[in-house]
């Protein structure tokens, strides 16, 4: 990260939705979303991720990601 010592969770939540919202719209064999995915899975604990990913299945994620 550029700013190691700053508060990484917006660009961790950024990257996340990106990522999900690019493979929604161009598929998971498109590589530029690969770069969403790299740094979502570097900034964010695993937690987050799984529980981000336990929300989309279940309809309850607060994002709209098929924008």
């Amino acid at each position: 990260a550029r700013f190691p010592n700053q508060n990484q969770t917006k660009h961790c939540w950024q990257n996340y939705v990106d990522y999900h919202k690019c493979i929604l719209a161009k598929g998971e064999d498109f590589k530029p979303c690969r770069q969403f995915f790299l740094a979502y899975r570097s900034l964010c604990p695993s937690s987050w991720a799984a529980r981000w990913d336990d929300q989309r299945e279940n309809g309850t994620f607060p994002a709209n990601l098929d924008e």
